[in-house]
Protein backbone atom coordinates (compact mmCIF):
# COMPACT_ATOMS: atom_id res chain seq x y z
CA UNK A 1 0.00 0.00 0.00
CA UNK A 2 1.46 3.65 -1.20
CA UNK A 3 1.95 5.71 2.06
CA UNK A 4 -0.36 8.93 2.20
CA UNK A 5 2.38 10.50 4.57
CA UNK A 6 6.20 11.20 3.56
CA UNK A 7 9.15 12.72 6.12
CA UNK A 8 11.45 13.93 3.10
CA UNK A 9 14.37 16.20 2.82
CA UNK A 10 14.75 18.72 0.18
CA UNK A 11 17.84 19.82 -1.36
CA UNK A 12 18.48 23.00 -4.16
CA UNK A 13 21.22 24.61 -5.20
CA UNK A 14 20.57 27.25 -7.90
CA UNK A 15 22.65 29.22 -10.52
CA UNK A 16 23.43 32.39 -8.09
CA UNK A 17 25.28 30.18 -5.95
CA UNK A 18 24.07 31.60 -2.55
CA UNK A 19 24.72 27.87 -0.98
CA UNK A 20 23.03 24.96 -0.58
CA UNK A 21 19.40 24.91 0.71
CA UNK A 22 18.25 22.04 3.03
CA UNK A 23 14.38 21.72 4.09
CA UNK A 24 13.21 18.75 6.64
CA UNK A 25 9.39 18.40 5.65
CA UNK A 26 6.65 16.38 6.14
CA UNK A 27 3.99 15.87 3.19
CA UNK A 28 0.28 14.26 4.19
CA UNK A 29 -2.76 13.80 1.93
CA UNK A 30 -5.91 13.91 3.35
CA UNK A 31 -9.22 14.99 1.74
CA UNK A 32 -7.17 14.40 -2.38
CA UNK A 33 -5.13 17.47 -1.22
CA UNK A 34 -1.29 17.71 -0.11
CA UNK A 35 -0.33 19.46 2.78
CA UNK A 36 3.25 20.59 4.13
CA UNK A 37 5.03 21.26 7.14
CA UNK A 38 8.31 22.36 7.32
CA UNK A 39 10.40 21.48 10.17
CA UNK A 40 13.33 23.09 10.06
CA UNK A 41 15.34 24.53 6.80
CA UNK A 42 18.74 26.66 6.15
CA UNK A 43 21.48 27.64 3.94
CA UNK A 44 24.65 26.09 4.09
CA UNK A 45 27.16 28.94 2.25
CA UNK A 46 29.80 26.89 0.12
CA UNK A 47 33.53 27.33 0.64
CA UNK A 48 35.44 30.03 -1.37
CA UNK A 49 36.75 26.64 -3.00
CA UNK A 50 33.39 24.77 -4.13
CA UNK A 51 31.73 28.21 -5.30
CA UNK A 52 34.61 28.80 -7.58
CA UNK A 53 34.79 25.25 -8.83
CA UNK A 54 30.88 25.32 -9.47
CA UNK A 55 30.89 29.24 -11.48
CA UNK A 56 33.82 28.18 -13.17
CA UNK A 57 32.74 24.31 -14.42
CA UNK A 58 31.04 25.55 -17.25
CA UNK A 59 33.84 26.34 -19.35
CA UNK A 60 35.85 22.83 -17.51
CA UNK A 61 36.17 19.75 -19.94
CA UNK A 62 33.84 16.66 -19.37
CA UNK A 63 36.34 14.63 -17.26
CA UNK A 64 37.04 18.07 -14.56
CA UNK A 65 33.18 17.92 -14.33
CA UNK A 66 33.04 14.23 -13.61
CA UNK A 67 35.77 14.61 -11.08
CA UNK A 68 33.74 17.74 -9.47
CA UNK A 69 30.83 15.54 -9.51
CA UNK A 70 31.90 12.86 -6.98
CA UNK A 71 33.46 15.60 -4.53
CA UNK A 72 30.12 17.41 -5.14
CA UNK A 73 28.37 14.17 -4.19
CA UNK A 74 30.31 13.87 -1.39
CA UNK A 75 29.26 17.09 0.31
CA UNK A 76 25.92 16.48 -0.39
CA UNK A 77 25.88 13.23 1.50
CA UNK A 78 28.01 14.60 4.07
CA UNK A 79 25.73 17.95 4.89
CA UNK A 80 22.83 15.97 4.82
CA UNK A 81 24.35 14.00 7.46
CA UNK A 82 25.37 16.89 9.85
CA UNK A 83 21.76 18.58 9.00
CA UNK A 84 20.12 15.08 10.56
CA UNK A 85 22.53 15.28 13.37
CA UNK A 86 22.00 18.78 14.44
CA UNK A 87 18.46 18.61 14.62
CA UNK A 88 17.75 15.33 16.08
CA UNK A 89 16.11 13.98 13.28
CA UNK A 90 14.86 10.05 13.86
CA UNK A 91 13.07 9.04 10.07
CA UNK A 92 13.83 9.80 7.02
CA UNK A 93 11.85 8.43 4.27
CA UNK A 94 14.22 9.99 1.26
CA UNK A 95 16.70 12.61 0.52
CA UNK A 96 15.31 14.77 -2.91
CA UNK A 97 18.08 16.50 -4.59
CA UNK A 98 18.29 18.70 -7.74
CA UNK A 99 22.07 18.89 -7.68
CA UNK A 100 24.16 21.39 -9.28
CA UNK A 101 23.13 22.66 -13.09
CA UNK A 102 26.76 22.81 -14.96
CA UNK A 103 25.61 22.83 -18.39
CA UNK A 104 22.04 23.06 -20.17
CA UNK A 105 21.24 23.10 -23.59
CA UNK A 106 17.88 21.32 -24.30
CA UNK A 107 18.25 22.56 -27.54
CA UNK A 108 20.69 19.92 -28.05
CA UNK A 109 19.34 17.47 -26.14
CA UNK A 110 21.54 17.53 -23.34
CA UNK A 111 21.73 18.73 -19.92
CA UNK A 112 24.31 18.22 -17.01
CA UNK A 113 23.63 18.32 -13.19
CA UNK A 114 26.15 17.36 -10.64
CA UNK A 115 25.78 15.62 -7.21
CA UNK A 116 23.31 12.85 -8.46
CA UNK A 117 25.39 10.24 -8.45
CA UNK A 118 25.03 6.79 -6.61
CA UNK A 119 27.37 8.18 -3.48
CA UNK A 120 25.39 9.94 -2.12
CA UNK A 121 23.18 7.16 -0.76
CA UNK A 122 26.34 5.07 -0.27
CA UNK A 123 28.16 7.75 1.61
CA UNK A 124 25.14 8.94 3.94
CA UNK A 125 23.64 5.49 4.53
CA UNK A 126 19.74 7.15 3.26
CA UNK A 127 17.27 7.13 0.17
CA UNK A 128 17.98 9.28 -2.62
CA UNK A 129 16.08 10.90 -5.28
CA UNK A 130 17.94 13.33 -7.85
CA UNK A 131 18.65 14.00 -11.60
CA UNK A 132 15.08 14.50 -12.23
CA UNK A 133 16.31 16.44 -15.95
CA UNK A 134 17.91 13.79 -17.87
CA UNK A 135 14.73 11.79 -18.36
CA UNK A 136 12.99 15.36 -19.72
CA UNK A 137 15.51 16.06 -22.08
CA UNK A 138 15.67 12.57 -23.66
CA UNK A 139 11.59 13.00 -24.29
CA UNK A 140 12.03 15.76 -25.70
CA UNK A 141 11.57 18.75 -23.30
CA UNK A 142 13.57 21.55 -21.87
CA UNK A 143 14.25 20.00 -18.34
CA UNK A 144 13.26 23.29 -16.75
CA UNK A 145 11.31 24.42 -15.34
CA UNK A 146 10.32 21.76 -12.96
CA UNK A 147 8.78 23.21 -9.46
CA UNK A 148 5.85 23.78 -11.55
CA UNK A 149 3.56 20.92 -10.93
CA UNK A 150 4.41 21.78 -6.83
CA UNK A 151 2.84 24.80 -7.56
CA UNK A 152 -0.22 23.51 -9.09
CA UNK A 153 -0.83 21.08 -6.54
CA UNK A 154 0.94 22.90 -3.03
CA UNK A 155 -0.19 26.38 -4.05
CA UNK A 156 -3.20 26.52 -5.77
CA UNK A 157 -4.25 29.68 -3.94
CA UNK A 158 -2.33 31.95 -5.85
CA UNK A 159 -2.92 32.86 -9.88
CA UNK A 160 1.14 33.29 -10.64
CA UNK A 161 4.55 31.64 -8.95
CA UNK A 162 6.97 33.86 -9.49
CA UNK A 163 10.71 32.81 -8.28
CA UNK A 164 13.32 35.34 -8.63
CA UNK A 165 16.54 33.07 -8.24
CA UNK A 166 19.06 32.70 -10.78
CA UNK A 167 17.06 33.22 -13.32
CA UNK A 168 13.41 34.48 -13.08
CA UNK A 169 10.70 31.58 -13.47
CA UNK A 170 6.82 31.85 -13.96
CA UNK A 171 4.29 29.26 -13.35
CA UNK A 172 0.27 29.37 -13.28
CA UNK A 173 -2.22 27.29 -15.45
CA UNK A 174 -3.70 28.23 -18.92
CA UNK A 175 -6.46 26.35 -20.64
CA UNK A 176 -6.62 23.53 -17.36
CA UNK A 177 -3.34 23.08 -17.78
CA UNK A 178 -0.20 24.05 -15.92
CA UNK A 179 2.46 26.57 -18.13
CA UNK A 180 5.64 27.77 -16.91
CA UNK A 181 9.02 28.94 -18.68
CA UNK A 182 12.00 30.95 -17.93
CA UNK A 183 11.10 34.77 -17.88
CA UNK A 184 14.97 35.86 -17.96
CA UNK A 185 18.06 36.12 -16.00
CA UNK A 186 18.33 37.95 -12.05
CA UNK A 187 20.73 37.08 -9.85
CA UNK A 188 23.60 35.51 -11.70
CA UNK A 189 23.90 38.75 -13.10
CA UNK A 190 22.53 41.48 -10.22
CA UNK A 191 25.38 39.10 -8.40
CA UNK A 192 28.07 39.93 -11.12
CA UNK A 193 27.35 43.27 -11.35
CA UNK A 194 27.68 43.63 -7.51
CA UNK A 195 30.62 41.43 -7.61
CA UNK A 196 32.85 43.87 -9.77
CA UNK A 197 32.22 46.18 -6.83
CA UNK A 198 33.34 43.55 -4.66
CA UNK A 199 30.35 43.45 -2.97
CA UNK A 200 28.52 39.46 -3.18
CA UNK A 201 25.39 41.38 -3.93
CA UNK A 202 23.57 44.46 -3.82
CA UNK A 203 21.72 44.28 -0.60
CA UNK A 204 18.04 45.06 -0.88
CA UNK A 205 19.20 46.95 -4.25
CA UNK A 206 20.73 50.01 -2.66
CA UNK A 207 22.93 50.38 -5.38
CA UNK A 208 20.40 49.88 -7.99
CA UNK A 209 18.65 52.81 -6.78
CA UNK A 210 21.09 55.06 -6.84
CA UNK A 211 21.90 54.53 -10.41
CA UNK A 212 19.81 55.47 -13.87
CA UNK A 213 18.53 53.61 -16.24
CA UNK A 214 19.91 53.91 -19.23
CA UNK A 215 17.36 53.63 -22.30
CA UNK A 216 20.10 52.73 -25.03
CA UNK A 217 21.03 49.78 -22.93
CA UNK A 218 17.65 48.69 -21.87
CA UNK A 219 16.46 48.37 -25.41
CA UNK A 220 19.36 46.41 -26.56
CA UNK A 221 18.62 43.97 -23.60
CA UNK A 222 15.11 43.35 -24.17
CA UNK A 223 15.61 43.51 -27.84
CA UNK A 224 17.38 40.23 -27.06
CA UNK A 225 16.09 37.33 -29.89
CA UNK A 226 14.88 35.02 -26.68
CA UNK A 227 12.05 37.19 -25.25
CA UNK A 228 10.54 36.81 -28.38
CA UNK A 229 10.09 33.25 -28.13
CA UNK A 230 7.01 31.29 -27.28
CA UNK A 231 7.30 28.72 -24.31
CA UNK A 232 7.84 26.53 -23.19
CA UNK A 233 11.39 27.81 -22.82
CA UNK A 234 14.37 27.78 -20.62
CA UNK A 235 18.09 29.12 -20.15
CA UNK A 236 21.02 28.09 -18.60
CA UNK A 237 24.16 30.05 -17.90
CA UNK A 238 25.44 29.74 -21.98
CA UNK A 239 22.68 31.81 -22.83
CA UNK A 240 24.09 34.67 -20.15
CA UNK A 241 27.55 33.98 -20.81
CA UNK A 242 26.91 33.98 -24.96
CA UNK A 243 24.31 36.52 -25.53
CA UNK A 244 23.36 39.03 -22.16
CA UNK A 245 26.48 39.44 -20.86
CA UNK A 246 27.95 41.07 -23.93
CA UNK A 247 25.51 43.30 -24.28
CA UNK A 248 25.89 44.85 -20.80
CA UNK A 249 29.36 45.03 -20.79
CA UNK A 250 29.77 46.87 -23.99
CA UNK A 251 28.62 49.35 -22.15
CA UNK A 252 30.80 51.68 -20.76
CA UNK A 253 28.50 53.10 -18.00
CA UNK A 254 28.89 53.27 -13.89
CA UNK A 255 27.99 50.13 -12.26
CA UNK A 256 25.28 51.67 -10.29
CA UNK A 257 23.70 52.83 -13.58
CA UNK A 258 24.20 48.73 -14.94
CA UNK A 259 21.99 47.47 -11.97
CA UNK A 260 19.56 50.30 -12.18
CA UNK A 261 19.19 49.16 -15.99
CA UNK A 262 19.19 45.47 -15.70
CA UNK A 263 16.82 45.65 -12.27
CA UNK A 264 14.43 47.65 -14.35
CA UNK A 265 14.56 45.49 -17.26
CA UNK A 266 14.16 42.45 -15.08
CA UNK A 267 10.88 44.38 -13.84
CA UNK A 268 9.73 45.24 -17.86
CA UNK A 269 9.91 41.42 -18.75
CA UNK A 270 8.31 40.04 -15.96
CA UNK A 271 5.14 42.56 -16.19
CA UNK A 272 5.34 41.83 -20.41
CA UNK A 273 4.49 37.94 -18.67
CA UNK A 274 1.83 39.03 -16.55
CA UNK A 275 -0.18 41.33 -18.66
CA UNK A 276 -3.43 40.63 -16.51
CA UNK A 277 -4.92 42.80 -13.69
CA UNK A 278 -5.96 41.75 -9.97
CA UNK A 279 -4.39 38.51 -9.76
CA UNK A 280 -2.11 36.87 -7.02
CA UNK A 281 1.65 36.28 -7.91
CA UNK A 282 3.22 34.34 -4.92
CA UNK A 283 6.94 35.93 -5.35
CA UNK A 284 9.68 33.68 -3.97
CA UNK A 285 13.28 33.21 -3.90
CA UNK A 286 16.41 35.92 -3.21
CA UNK A 287 15.27 38.38 -5.47
CA UNK A 288 11.88 38.53 -3.89
CA UNK A 289 14.53 40.29 -0.57
CA UNK A 290 15.53 42.56 -3.12
CA UNK A 291 13.21 45.60 -2.06
CA UNK A 292 14.26 47.81 -5.16
CA UNK A 293 13.57 45.37 -7.56
CA UNK A 294 10.07 44.24 -6.37
CA UNK A 295 9.55 47.71 -6.07
CA UNK A 296 10.69 48.02 -10.21
CA UNK A 297 7.94 44.75 -10.85
CA UNK A 298 5.55 46.75 -8.91
CA UNK A 299 5.32 49.69 -11.54
CA UNK A 300 5.19 47.03 -14.23
CA UNK A 301 1.91 44.97 -13.26
CA UNK A 302 -0.89 45.64 -11.83
CA UNK A 303 -1.43 42.42 -9.96
CA UNK A 304 -0.78 41.88 -6.44
CA UNK A 305 2.26 41.36 -5.66
CA UNK A 306 2.57 38.34 -2.73
CA UNK A 307 6.00 38.00 -0.85
CA UNK A 308 5.49 35.08 2.11
CA UNK A 309 7.33 34.87 5.00
CA UNK A 310 11.08 34.78 5.09
CA UNK A 311 11.07 30.99 5.46
CA UNK A 312 9.12 30.30 2.46
CA UNK A 313 10.89 32.71 0.78
CA UNK A 314 13.98 31.36 0.91
CA UNK A 315 12.96 27.89 0.64
CA UNK A 316 10.24 27.52 -1.81
CA UNK A 317 12.01 25.17 -4.26
CA UNK A 318 14.04 22.94 -1.71
CA UNK A 319 10.63 22.20 -0.65
CA UNK A 320 9.17 21.48 -4.18
CA UNK A 321 12.25 19.15 -4.61
CA UNK A 322 11.23 17.34 -1.47
CA UNK A 323 7.62 17.15 -2.75
CA UNK A 324 9.09 16.24 -6.24
CA UNK A 325 10.76 13.29 -4.58
CA UNK A 326 7.64 11.82 -2.85
CA UNK A 327 5.84 12.18 -6.09
CA UNK A 328 8.91 9.09 -7.77
CA UNK A 329 8.29 7.59 -4.72
CA UNK A 330 4.89 7.01 -5.59
CA UNK A 331 5.76 6.33 -9.18
CA UNK A 332 3.24 9.49 -10.11
CA UNK A 333 3.40 12.32 -12.84
CA UNK A 334 6.34 15.31 -11.45
CA UNK A 335 6.98 16.18 -14.74
CA UNK A 336 4.45 18.04 -16.81
CA UNK A 337 5.15 18.12 -20.91
CA UNK A 338 2.58 21.72 -21.09
CA UNK A 339 5.39 22.74 -18.65
CA UNK A 340 8.64 21.20 -20.94
CA UNK A 341 7.55 20.78 -24.52
CA UNK A 342 8.56 16.85 -23.31
CA UNK A 343 6.04 14.65 -25.72
CA UNK A 344 4.39 13.03 -22.69
CA UNK A 345 3.44 13.72 -18.85
CA UNK A 346 6.18 11.53 -17.01
CA UNK A 347 7.45 10.72 -13.53
CA UNK A 348 10.96 12.07 -13.34
CA UNK A 349 14.56 11.29 -10.91
CA UNK A 350 16.67 8.14 -10.43
CA UNK A 351 16.21 6.37 -7.11
CA UNK A 352 19.35 5.48 -4.94
CA UNK A 353 18.98 3.20 -2.02
CA UNK A 354 21.37 3.20 0.85
CA UNK A 355 23.89 -0.19 0.41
Amino acid sequence: MISSSYRIIGLMSGTSLDGLDICDVSFDKYLEKWHYTIHHAETISYTLELEKSLRNAINWTKEEVDELDVVYSAFLADQVVDFIERHNINSVDAVSSHGHTIWHQPSLGFTKQIGNLPLTAERSKLTWVCDFRTSDVALGGQGAPLVPIGDELLFKDYDFCLNLGGFANLSFSEHNQRVAYDICAVNVVLNKLARLLRLPFDKNGNIAKQGRSDITLFSELNALSYYQKKYPKSLGMEWVQSSLWPVIESHKLPFEDKLATYTEHIAYQIGRSIPLSNKKILVTGGGAKNKFLVESISRFTNNDICVPDLELVDFKEALVFAFLGVLRLRNEVNCLKSVTGASMDHCSGNIFSEA
